[in-house]
């Protein structure tokens, strides 16, 4: 396989949005890579702001053009979490992931995943897939800091954005080629890595809480066993999972 086309910026409104206007422009090909020193309007999950702090921490957004079928949203989200954990695994750091896209190091937030797609086409399937990595940052403003969050360097395994992008890039690729031919390993790495089916969980389900066991977990959703019954929840349909 090629190396992708890595498409580099100073400071931008944000990488994914770099690659939607590529996109839109008809310039954007498979596995381009947006990535940018700094961003100005950085977010992540549920319209959140991700902190872009200049040159300190990975900023990048990937096009991902699959061939159609294309996976479904959820295993691109899985995909990404785990190749960002597999890199900080290599990197000797015991990283796990938060339902749905949040990487953690003992317990606080150091990397957040978004996919994307606009104007979704089955026969041209079209995502962004936005990856934050804190990579340098030692210190982070007030209102950040207070959702408990943590980098590379403050985990004692410093290393420059570039050369983390450089060292991700092949585990995304092999993740999101388990995706594709090997859904169900996908799922299975995933539910281990968030530890989905080792405790007493609370499953958010639009505005309505469930209380109970995973008693399975693939990307076709999960089976909650709630002291009343078995319910299964399209994960489209899951909002949250969080430990009960």
């Amino acid at each position: 396989m090629s190396a992708p086309r890595i498409v580099r910026h100073g400071l931008v409104d944000s990488t994914s949005e770099r690659a939607f206007a590529a996109l839109a422009a008809g310039e954007a090909r498979h596995r381009d890579v947006h990535v940018a020193r700094a961003q100005s309007a950085g977010r992540g999950s549920r319209g959140r702001s991700w902190d872009s702090q200049d040159g300190a921490g990975l900023y990048a957004s990937v096009v991902l053009l699959p061939e159609p079928p294309a996976p479904p949203p959820a295993a691109l989200t899985m995909a990404a979490g785990l190749a960002v954990r597999d890199l900080l695994l290599e990197l000797g750091l015991a990283a796990r992931l938060k339902w749905p896209n949040d990487v953690l190091v003992g317990g606080a937030k150091i990397a957040g995943i978004l996919i994307e797609a606009r104007g979704y086409d089955p026969a041209r399937p079209a995502f962004v897939c936005g990856i934050g990595l804190n990579a340098l940052q030692r210190a982070f403003p007030p209102e950040v800091a207070a959702r408990g969050v943590t980098s590379l360097a403050l985990e004692g395994a410093t290393l420059a954005p570039e050369r983390a992008l450089e060292r991700l890039l092949p585990h995304l690729d092999a993740r999101l080629d388990q995706a594709r031919a090997h859904p169900a390993e996908l799922a299975a790495a995933f539910s281990s890595a968030a530890r989905l089916l080792e405790g007493p969980v609370c499953v958010q389900r639009g505005e309505q809480e469930l209380r109970g066991r995973i008693a399975a977990f693939g990307l076709g959703g999960l089976d909650l066993a709630t002291e009343e019954e078995l319910v299964r929840i399209p994960l489209e349909h899951v909002t949250g999972v969080q430990p009960d």
